[in-house]
């Protein structure tokens, strides 16, 4: 059984069959012929932290889907406090199909993984945001130029190294794109993430950059993407991050001059506005944030399909249709909801 903890994992060859699939279910989804290919099935979502955008599509996906997804909310169930990690696991995959979780902490993940008899699917950690970047590149091949393959793409990421930095980083150069990680040289992508790109690119073609200089990073760049400055628990940070990062590595009119004409702007989101980005750019014409989050609902749409749909038993009519048969007749004989009797009633 396969898990979808990081692209990593995944051929270049795999995860283009992922987005050719999200193509095919987007299609299917916008004329509202999407069939029920999980038909009761059921997804455990996980969430240590709230949610937006990765709440809502995995549960309207397996909805449309023709599934249903189970929202654990931050302190419902006991993740590795009063239960093991382990016990939790197994006792979910008893009664889901899948299980989706969005960590605190990467380990909790990977140990869900180990223990868990279902597909186990990575919503966010620490460490990685793999559905986010599908979506991203889905997104990428929807809005490249008529005339740049995949490989041709540049894309550069300008600010911290983030889950989601680390994510697009290890996709992109999979993938045999070009990628640029901009920043100050302190919260630049550390060196095991830097040599994970690095060999990706030797297999792949794709190129790998790190620069401290903001204007001639995006100078080839089709697609400038940036995520927050700081994560849970940096809060603390905020200054001296602010002070590193600004003005000279936020997104705004000014830095995308220096990007070709057709470059667009990127955004996982939430963003803080003003901050590590402007008004104008993401309110502006260049600005594909809004397609990035709807593209959420259907790469997370393919991964549900591609992971949980091939250990789906095969519905019978014939079979289905003699166990109708069976539950009908002993509820026919043996009522559950027959009136009591008038001296029971009395006794009531």
């Amino acid at each position: 059984m396969r898990h979808f903890i990081d692209t990593q994992d995944f051929t270049k060859a795999e995860l283009m069959s992922l987005l050719e699939l999200t193509g095919l279910l987007k299609a299917a989804d916008r004329q509202r012929a999407l069939p029920p290919l999980l038909a009761g099935a059921s997804l455990g979502m996980i969430f240590e932290e709230p949610s937006t955008r990765t709440r809502i599509s995995f549960e309207v996906a397996m909805t449309k889907l023709g599934g249903h997804a189970l929202y654990l909310k931050p302190g419902e169930i006991h993740l590795g406090v009063r239960e093991s990690l382990k016990d939790t696991a197994r006792v979910i995959s008893r009664m889901v199909d899948a299980i989706e979780a969005r960590t605190l902490k990467h380990a909790t993940v990977t140990e869900l993984a180990r223990y868990a008899t279902v597909p186990v699917i990575n919503g966010l950690t620490d460490y990685n945001h793999p559905t986010q970047v599908l979506c991203d590149v889905f997104t990428m091949l929807e809005h490249r130029p008529k005339d740049k393959a995949l490989e041709d793409l540049h894309v550069t990421f300008v600010g911290d190294a983030t889950n989601v930095c680390s994510s697009l980083m290890m996709i992109c150069t999979r993938m045999g794109m070009n990628f640029t990680h901009c920043a100050p040289k302190r919260y630049q992508a550390p060196e095991a993430w830097q040599a994970i790109a690095r060999a990706n690119c030797a297999v792949s073609g794709g190129t790998f950059t790190v620069s401290e200089d903001p204007p001639a990073a995006v100078a080839q760049a089709d697609f400038v993407y940036t995520d927050l400055w700081w994560w849970v628990g940096q809060e603390a940070e905020i200054p001296d991050r602010t002070a590193a990062f600004m003005p000279r590595y936020q997104i705004n009119e000014a830095l995308l001059a220096h990007a070709p004409a057709h470059a667009r702007f990127m955004h996982c989101l939430p963003a803080s506005r003003g901050v590590e980005v402007t008004d104008a750019v993401m309110d502006g014409p260049r600005a594909i944030i809004y397609d990035q989050s709807e593209n959420r609902l259907h790469a997370e749409k393919a991964i549900l399909v591609a992971f949980i749909g091939p250990h789906l038993t095969p519905r019978s009519p014939e079979l289905s249709q003699w166990h109708a048969g069976r539950i009908a007749d002993f509820l026919k004989h043996h009522p559950l909801t027959e009136t009591p009797s008038p001296a029971v009633q009395e006794k009531v």
